[in-house]
């Protein structure tokens, strides 16, 4: 694939190469500039997962449409006195179900970077419907497993470059909590719907400030760097400090602090 990239480049003449994308196509161009070629990067990923950056354009959206989900969700749970659990995407990272599941309120919220115990999530959705709180919400994203598991995988592409594919761990723990609660339950994974749509102002200004950013770079000849955004502020980063790397969601993060203070159940 490397020598077919590079045969087209050579074919169209082209000076420089903008690739826009996350971990994987920041690694992919990694490997192009060490073949000699000049690339910029721009970080677009629902998975706010890139490095060296606290944001990427496309991850306002993901929690958009993830946050409408859990809020409608939540009236079927109320009204049918369910444990209802929506899934979303985000791989390795929980960046998407932990700001969706802040956003919406949810009671649990599981992430990958937080291992749960199941008797733990079982003890606060039997606990809420004893105290009388009809319904339990939870948040749960795709890389979510329990302590000294694994996480759940859907199927396995194997011509991919990223063969691994996880999903469906909202269905195996509806059927756990439902077994050791005897409560209803219903799972939901949003799935694609999350890359979808229209994107909120918020992606749009923020690809706008990437790609100008991207552009400004270009014309000064600063080529093998990544546009960034670090405190608040457009920066840049070499590809090379981004390539094969994951940023995740730290355990101690604020956001993970305030949601334990309002009650929010991690499962740990």
């Amino acid at each position: 694939m490397t020598e077919r990239v590079i045969r087209n480049i050579d074919r169209h003449n082209l000076d420089v190469l903008v690739c826009i994308g996350g971990d994987g196509t920041m690694s992919a161009a990694s490997t192009l500039i060490r073949r000699g070629l000049r690339i910029v990067g721009v970080p677009k990923t629902i998975d706010n997962d890139l490095a060296h950056t606290e944001v990427t354009f496309g991850f306002d959206s993901a929690v958009s449409t993830a946050t409408g989900a859990l809020d409608r969700i939540r009236t079927t749970a109320a009204s049918h006195h369910r444990v209802m659990l929506v899934e979303t995407m985000g791989r390795n990272a929980g960046w998407i179900a932990l700001h969706a599941g802040a956003a919406s309120g949810a009671d649990v919220i599981l992430i990958p970077e937080i291992e749960f115990d199941l008797d733990v999530v079982c003890e606060c959705c039997a606990g809420r419907s004893k105290s009388g709180k009809a319904y339990t919400l939870v948040a749960v994203s795709e890389g979510a497993r329990p302590v000294g598991g694994r996480a759940v995988v859907d199927r396995v592409v194997h011509e991919s470059p990223d063969p691994v594919r996880l999903g469906g761990v909202s269905e195996v723990l509806c059927e756990q909590i439902a077994e050791r609660t005897r409560l209803e339950c219903r799972a939901t994974i949003l799935g694609h719907v999350q890359r979808g749509g229209i994107p909120t102002a918020h992606d749009r200004v923020l690809a706008t400030q990437f790609g100008h950013r991207a552009v400004e770079l270009i014309v000064g000849g600063d080529f093998n760097q990544m546009v960034a955004m670090q405190n608040g502020r457009l920066t840049e980063v070499p590809i090379a400090e981004v390539a094969d790397r994951q940023r995740l969601v730290p355990v101690d993060h604020p956001l993970v602090s305030a949601c334990r203070a309002t009650g929010v159940c991690f499962g740990d």
